[in-house]
């Protein structure tokens, strides 16, 4: 009789099925990877093309994506883009992608806003503009970047000291010494601080300077601590001055949505 080499019996372990996915996922995780790989806005069309999908798929996709914050339709242009909601998702992911994104939500905003977006980092006792996105219109507001002022001072300032562990008599102190265009009384500053605090975003009205209204929000660390300052900047007057509280809800929310917590 001939010897026959006998193999030897596997168990269940391994003969291991791959792992089961939902379609759904799948092909939105397709788009996303897409979208981030042109490194700029893009059509539905495009993306199907793109991730080898049906076009009212990828429409459906992207239109949930958008309901979850996940990206920014852009109805100028029919374009989609990644948004500030994928970092609530990674947040160990920081630095230049969160700063891509930032900087890329606060051009939206200045278009559609038609104001001048800013962005402050909060260091010691100041804050300090390092970007800003312009209005696309013939005329329009800016600012330089570098520039400097107080940190209680403004509607971002307002914003700061209702998200930091400041007293009143601390903040008396800072406040005798700001200079305003039309100063509000300390007990009208420390009622807009409170009402910063209910609300998450600062409004100053030409206090700060004649014919500017600002409406700002702050984003702050796992402790709550402010970090960054956004603020919308526009000329008294438009018709974003008299949309500051709508401003001012969108500006929380996208603090909101990366700030640590």
């Amino acid at each position: 009789m001939d010897k026959q080499t006998l193999a030897p019996a596997r168990s269940p372990r391994d003969h291991k099925e791959p792992p089961k996915t939902v379609r759904a996922v799948v092909q939105a995780l397709k788009v996303l990877r897409e979208l981030d790989q042109a490194g700029g806005s893009m059509g539905a069309t495009a993306l199907a093309r793109k991730a080898g999908l049906n076009t009212s798929t990828t429409f459906n996709i992207l239109r949930t994506l958008d309901a979850e914050g996940m990206v920014n339709f852009d109805p100028s242009t029919k374009t989609y883009a990644p948004a500030l909601g994928l970092l609530a998702l990674v947040r160990s992911l920081v630095g230049r992608q969160e700063s891509e994104l930032l900087r890329r939500e606060l051009m939206q905003i200045a278009t559609r806003e038609q104001c001048l977006m800013a962005l402050w980092q909060i260091v010691d006792d100041r804050v300090v503009l390092i970007d800003r996105a312009l209005a696309n219109t013939p005329v329009r507001l800016d600012m330089q970047v570098t520039q400097r002022m107080p940190k209680y001072l403004g509607a971002i300032g307002r914003v700061i000291a209702a998200k930091s562990d400041v007293g009143p008599e601390e903040l008396r102190r800072w406040f005798m010494a700001m200079r305003w265009n039309k100063a509000p009384t300390f007990e009208e500053y420390l009622a807009q601080v409170e009402e910063a605090r209910q609300k998450g975003y600062g409004i100053d009205d030409e206090t700060l300077y004649a014919g500017i209204a600002v409406v700002a929000s702050v984003i702050t660390d796992a402790e709550g601590w402010p970090l960054y300052g956004i603020s919308a900047i526009s000329l008294v007057g438009t018709p974003q001055h008299r949309r500051l509280n709508e401003i001012g809800e969108k500006l929380a929310a996208i603090a909101a949505s990366i700030s640590g917590g």
